[in-house]
């Protein structure tokens, strides 16, 4: 038997990891699509943390999202439960109160992730040495992911994480679409004559663009690349795959039931999309129901499967909302 206590906590390790590994990402892509395009395009740094869901707390503290400033928030600020640091902090205190789960090379490149990271979260903020950073950081996050992956007996520990990797992965691709992608539909007029490029940012965002020009086999349009990234069901960072993983690591628990509801509303919404409509008028509207039912699936989990409240805090903390 698993005790619910340590069922959450490699739950939230799978979220945190995946969280670090996205918000690497996005800091990285927007960088280069902010020394991309002109000026005159508009383009400013708010638009990372609506992704995040972090613009409350930064406000809080920050009078004006300045690019050193917003960019030492997410990725180096460990205050932010959401920064890169933060986050991989969190996933190394989870993994480290149940190390005799985890197979000791896994743990061992974690460990040193955070020590990297730690030591070195000052090169993130200057551009000439955050894409590096940024880089470095998404490569050992794979590189802890694949360990995990290939070392790890594949039972009920790692259906937990497996749950949490996916919801979070799922969380973030409806982040970057309901923000980045109502910017490209006309919240920021000067972006308008750069709607390529910036689908093509949107994409990079979540790792997709290549795979999704091997799909479609054309340029990247607006209803293509939303139905890419929300129905793709080969594509492993669209939310149909990320469901699907989902409801088959619950496949592997007892009590499964309630969890597998939710993921099966979810995925009726999915079906439901007209796709086409969504990419001229209703986006928000929709991606806000999809975030949602994502966080009614990690309600339901928490209530079946972690009912009793962790004694140290710091291993349960709140998602992110935007």
């Amino acid at each position: 038997m698993l005790l619910s206590r340590v069922a959450e906590r490699i739950y939230w390790a799978g979220r945190y990891l995946e969280r670090a590994e996205a918000t690497a990402r996005l800091v990285s892509v927007h960088t280069e699509l902010y020394l991309d395009l002109p000026k005159a395009a508009g383009l400013t740094w708010s638009p990372l943390l609506a992704v995040t869901g972090s613009a409350g707390t930064f406000h809080r503290n920050h009078s004006f999202a300045s690019e050193d400033a917003v960019v030492a928030f997410l990725a180096s600020d460990v205050d932010n439960p959401s920064s890169v640091v933060a986050s991989i902090t969190q996933a190394r205190a989870n993994l480290r109160a149940t190390r005799a789960l985890v197979p000791r090379p896994a743990w061992e490149l974690l460990n040193d992730l955070y020590l990297t990271a730690m030591t070195t979260r000052a090169q993130a903020i200057e551009r000439r040495t955050r894409i590096q950073w940024t880089e470095d950081v998404i490569r050992r996050c794979q590189a802890v992911a694949g360990a995990l992956e290939g070392t790890m007996s594949h039972d009920e520990v790692y259906s937990f994480r497996e749950i949490g990797r996916f919801v979070e992965r799922a969380d973030m691709t409806t982040r970057v679409l309901d923000v980045q992608a109502s910017v490209l539909l006309g919240a920021t007029q000067g972006l308008a004559p750069y709607a390529d490029v910036t689908w093509m940012s949107v994409l990079r965002s979540l790792s997709a663009l290549q795979m999704y020009l091997r799909t479609a086999r054309c340029g990247v349009s607006g209803p293509d690349a939303l139905r890419f990234l929300l129905r793709d069901p080969q594509f492993p960072r669209s939310v149909e795959h990320c469901l699907t993983e989902v409801t088959r690591a619950l496949l592997e628990l007892p009590r499964h039931d309630a969890p597998m509801f939710a993921c099966a509303e979810m995925q009726r919404l999915l079906d439901t999309a007209e796709v086409d409509e969504l990419a001229a008028d209703g986006l928000h509207e929709y991606l806000d129901r999809l975030q949602v039912c994502l966080a009614e699936l990690n309600d339901v989990v928490t209530a079946t499967y972690f009912p009793i409240a962790p004694t140290d805090t710091e291993t349960r903390p709140l998602v992110a909302t935007a």
